[in-house]
């Protein structure tokens, strides 16, 4: 049964046309109601007593979830109709229609895991760490680490200790903490209390860390490690905040599992020999580490923003809150239900559940709102939207892509991937906005833009790259082979053929099979499609034959193999059977043949000529065999040992 949709035009601030709503998003709508959230309350508890409702309205989300509860009903869906479409300017009913229709779509829940806190908290700091140790030691069980003696207080409802930090690793229920010159103190006696001898390399384990220090953060990315709250010691409303943050960090908490790891694809090395380290570039939190062949990816401490899934070549990293699936079919549902419901040249508007969504809501409230053709679409992870996302986005029917950035997005990830992004769509139909303001976002959305991006709309099914080919070659079908910036997963291998000796180590090692030989004769075979530019066959190659081309060929030529090097082979002179290659088998036997003790024959400088089984053969007969073992002992008989006894 499709679900139905609550409307409500917010006192008659919004235009609101249910039928058309209805029949462009698939939904069943209610009649516009005006204030559900007030005086209409009555009849907000008699729609969601039906069950499997949507109510249009996100401002008073908590207060209908009250509601629900207290019915004892399950708690509705939600959608924001009004700021994100009715407080615009133009015709928002086709928008309307398709932001319906993404609320109404069923996504599966995401992986999580249960991470127990105890409030074991570390505090680090002098006069404001103590002073936010007396605050908390009623909740938490606080051990405040100094650096001077003389700050030692007589209060003993929390714990002190001397020292500093060396190394600490971990997140939120699970920090450890490693100490130099560690002094715990002495109870007992009159006057200042005494301390232990310093010790190196204490280690302790604590839930929570409150660094009030001042000094350098003990993470990388510190504002993403869950359970490390930092605040600067002399601005008392950071150490409040913090300090309020640190007494409800007690419990059982859920922690997303954002990322999928499939270590079996995953191109960062083979044999020792260092290959895709993309994911370990962008990573802001050091939660990504490299395991041998592949990474490993330690969700205590992932903050899931997306990058590593955006940058890796193979997938064998793909975000997973939700997954990359689920964005692909929002994104169609987006826009076709906006063409079903008479929209036309559709821009798409890409932003954060924080910061731009409060922006959205303020340039509604108080602005021009969003342009009736600016469909946002709120995602969790910035930096996730990557270039296969965009492109997507244009597959599904959007002219233009615009990313509204966030002061904690992971800037330099997107710049990449919004110029690959670029390259692939052969225009400049991407934009990156940094408003000041929400007047500043109006006037960027306002601006007529030349040159969109316009294309028949395709299904966004498969992989990320499976998705990437498929809409570069609906965006430029004339393009055949597209360069690509520097460091781009896709593209060719360039081999120096006077320099390839045919050794096939790059074969072997190939984590895609790219790069793959021919059984019956010398050839070193290429598929473009498969690809990685993982760098790995130029770091084997012995000759350093090989060097890495970025570039996207859209012919259907990138899906067959192709010959990038061959030679003739060598003929046994004994069997006449097809080995190796010929010209290195005749620059092996003039460099050692009479040239080195072991070929200094020309009988034995033939064997270079021969195949494997013919040269064992020829050194089993050789006078000197060296299969051959010494002149066997003769047999021991009894008599033997009983003509060594005296007594016979």
């Amino acid at each position: 049964m499709a679900k139905k949709l609550i409307l409500c035009d917010c006192l008659g601030s919004q235009a609101l046309d249910a039928d058309a709503i209805s029949q462009g998003a698939g939904l069943a709508c209610s009649k516009v109601y005006s204030n559900l959230c007030g005086d209409q309350i009555d009849h907000a508890a008699q729609e969601l007593a039906q069950g499997d409702v949507i109510l249009a309205c996100q401002q008073e989300r908590q207060r209908f979830e009250e509601l629900a509860e207290e019915l004892a009903v399950e708690v509705p869906g939600f959608v924001d109709l009004r700021d994100r479409a009715g407080w615009g300017e133009g015709n928002a009913t086709p928008k309307m229609a398709a932001l319906a229709a993404e609320a109404a779509m069923s996504v599966q829940p995401g992986r999580s895991v249960d991470v127990i806190s105890e409030g074991t908290c570390l505090i680090i700091g002098g006069e404001a760490a103590l002073k936010a140790a007396a605050d908390l030691c009623e909740t938490l069980a606080v051990t405040v680490l100094l650096g001077d003696a003389d700050l030692v207080p007589t209060d003993r409802r929390f714990d002190c200790v001397i020292g500093s930090v060396r190394s600490a690793a971990g997140a939120l229920g699970g920090f450890t903490v490693k100490f130099d010159a560690l002094q715990q103190v002495v109870l007992g006696g009159r006057g200042a209390f005494q301390l232990t001898a310093p010790q190196g390399g204490a280690v302790s384990a604590c839930d929570i860390i409150l660094d009030l220090s001042g000094g350098i953060a003990m993470f990388p990315a510190p504002e993403k490690r869950e359970g490390y709250l930092r605040a600067d010691p002399s601005h008392p409303p950071s150490v409040a905040a913090a300090v309020l943050s640190a007494s409800q960090m007690v419990g059982t908490f859920e922690k997303p599992l954002y990322v999928r790891l499939e270590p079996t694809i995953c191109a960062h090395s083979r044999a020792e020999q260092p290959a895709c380290s993309n994911c370990l570039n962008v990573c802001p939190t050091g939660a990504i580490t490299s395991a041998g062949e592949h990474v490993a990816i330690d969700p205590m401490i992932c903050a899931g923003c997306g990058s590593c899934s955006a940058v890796c070549p193979s997938g064998a990293i793909t975000y997973d809150a939700p997954p990359v699936e689920t964005l692909f079919r929002r994104l169609s549902t987006l826009a076709s239900t906006y063409r079903k419901s008479g929209g036309q040249a559709a821009r798409l508007l890409v932003h954060d559940a924080i910061f731009g969504a409060e922006l959205i809501a303020l340039a509604a409230r108080f602005g021009r709102g969003l342009p009736a053709d600016v469909i946002p679409l709120e995602v969790d992870a910035l930096s996730g939207f990557g270039h296969a996302e965009m492109l997507a986005a244009f597959g599904c029917g959007f002219e233009r892509v615009d990313i509204l950035i966030s002061p904690r997005a992971e800037l330099d990830v997107i710049e990449a991937q919004t110029e690959l992004a670029k390259a692939l769509s052969g225009g400049d139909t991407i934009r990156l906005l940094q408003p000041a303001d929400p007047d500043a976002l109006s006037a960027l959305l306002y601006t007529d833009l030349d040159a969109p991006a316009r294309i028949e709309p395709i299904l966004p099914v498969g992989s990320r790259r499976q998705v990437t080919r498929l809409a570069a070659k609906a965006l430029q079908p004339d393009a055949g082979v597209i360069d690509l910036p520097e460091h781009a997963p896709y593209g060719a291998i360039l081999v120096d053929t006077d320099a390839c000796t045919l050794c096939l180590s790059c074969v072997s090692l190939c984590p895609s099979g790219a790069l793959g030989d021919n059984p019956d004769m010398p050839q070193l075979r290429f598929q473009e499609d498969a690809c990685l530019q993982c760098g790995l066959c130029s770091n084997i190659c012995p000759e350093n034959a090989i060097t890495l081309k970025p570039r996207m060929d859209l012919s259907d030529a990138a899906f067959t193999q192709r010959v990038l090097h061959e030679e003739e082979p060598f003929a046994c002179i004994e069997c006449g059977e097809f080995f190796g290659v010929k010209s290195t088998v005749e620059k092996i036997t003039e460099k050692l043949a009479g040239k080195h003790a072991m070929f200094a024959t020309s009988q034995a400088a033939k064997m270079i000529q021969m195949c494997d089984n013919c040269r064992v053969q020829a050194q089993f007969h050789s006078t000197n065999n060296p299969f051959q073992g010494g002149e066997r002992p003769q047999v021991r008989t009894s008599d033997d040992y009983f003509s060594k006894r005296k007594d016979h």
